[in-house]
């Protein structure tokens, strides 16, 4: 099993110690990037990823090793603290760079059939929004199976959580380890994205950019449904 773990920042905190806790259950191959160290490049709306293609992008060098490990990998965790209710402003300037990718443009065929974790802590509240800022990402890159998790500390590191907290966030670890094991090599998208994609293929794809029709008809997306 392969494995991309990007942090939403650069310290290993209460949020880092969790997604490990999940790696060690996984026992995958696991590529780590934490941002903005790895990627923090601002999107400059210059829309030459979707009107032309991705690699005119400014920033398309540095991001493409981070592009590369996530294809290959087979599980995608990711982790933000919750800043101000919502997830890490390093966070959303990666997931920024990756609206070509939505599946109303040239989604990569491999993510129908990969599963992805959304991993959030916060001193008190914001966790759902601060999940939610990833998971929309996530949907629209199509990922086949996408579970989250977040928990109030109440603490500045995890040794300092509660021990019924901590009881909780391994049962919830354990969980989604345990889940996501069952499903490897054989991943199928939810119904809500099935219907999302062929909606798109039927009713809207023909009024596309000829760049996102050509990529559809290249990948057989056109033709044939990638799960």
């Amino acid at each position: 099993m392969k494995i991309v773990l990007i942090n939403g920042q650069n310290h290993k905190g209460t949020t880092h110690h969790i997604a490990r806790m999940l790696i060690d259950q996984l026992d995958g191959d696991v590529t780590e990037f934490f941002l903005p160290r790895d990627f923090g490049a601002f999107c400059t709306g210059c829309a030459q990823c979707i009107r032309r293609d991705e690699v005119l992008c400014p920033h398309a060098k540095a991001l493409a090793p981070i592009t590369r490990a996530m294809d290959a990998a087979d599980v995608l965790i990711f982790t933000t603290p919750v800043y101000v209710y919502h997830a890490t402003g390093a966070m959303k300037t990666f997931l920024d760079h990756y609206g070509w990718r939505w599946i109303i443009h040239r989604p990569e065929p491999s993510m129908f059939k990969k599963q992805a974790v959304v991993l959030t802590t916060a001193a008190g509240a914001g966790m759902k929004s601060a999940i939610k800022d990833v998971q929309d990402s996530l949907f629209f890159w199509g990922v086949g199976k996408i579970y989250t998790f977040g928990i109030a500390t109440h603490a500045d590191a995890y040794a300092h959580m509660t021990e019924k907290k901590q009881r909780r966030t391994a049962r919830a670890v354990s969980k989604i380890a345990e889940r996501i094991k069952i499903r490897v090599g054989r991943v199928r998208p939810g119904l809500k994205t099935r219907l999302f994609f062929r909606f798109y293929r039927k009713f809207i794809l023909g009024h596309l950019p000829a760049n996102d029709q050509a990529y559809w008809a290249e990948t057989g997306l056109k033709q044939h449904v990638p799960w």
